[in-house]
C-alpha cells in the first residue's frame, strides 16, 4: 500500500511523518485490498487549542473512506482517525463478504 503525506500551513518533521505512515500502514491488516492512503496534516490559524486537523483518506476498490479529526496534537488525531478507519474497513469487508455469500 502506498501512503502519501502532506502537511499544510507548516513543515512536518520526519518523525511525525514516519509516525503517521507507520500507523496508517497497519490498516492493511484489516483490509487486504487497500489501494493507497493519503494523510493531510493541517494547522488552523485560530486561538483554539484544538487547531490540528488530521484527515485520512483510504482508497479501496469501489469506495473511498475519509476520516477527519480536529485535536490538540497530530499524534492524537492520527490515532483517533486510524481507530475509526479500522472499524470502517472491518465493516466494509464484512459487507463485501456478505454480498458474495448472498
Amino acid at each position: 500500500m502506498k501512503v502519501f503525506t502532506q502537511s499544510v500551513n507548516f513543515n512536518a518533521d520526519k518523525e511525525l511523518i514516519k509516525f503517521a505512515e507507520d500507523k496508517v500502514s497497519l490498516l492493511s491488516k484489516f483490509h487486504d485490498k487497500i489501494i493507497d492512503a493519503e494523510i493531510f496534516l493541517k494547522v488552523q490559524n485560530t486561538s483554539d487549542k484544538e487547531n490540528k486537523i488530521t484527515e485520512l483518506k483510504i482508497n479501496i476498490p469501489g469506495r473511498e473512506l475519509i476520516v477527519k479529526r480536529e485535536t490538540k496534537t497530530f499524534e492524537e488525531g492520527i490515532n483517533a482517525a486510524v481507530d475509526n478507519l479500522k472499524r470502517q474497513l472491518k465493516r466494509s469487508k464484512e459487507k463485501h463478504r456478505d454480498s458474495l455469500i448472498s
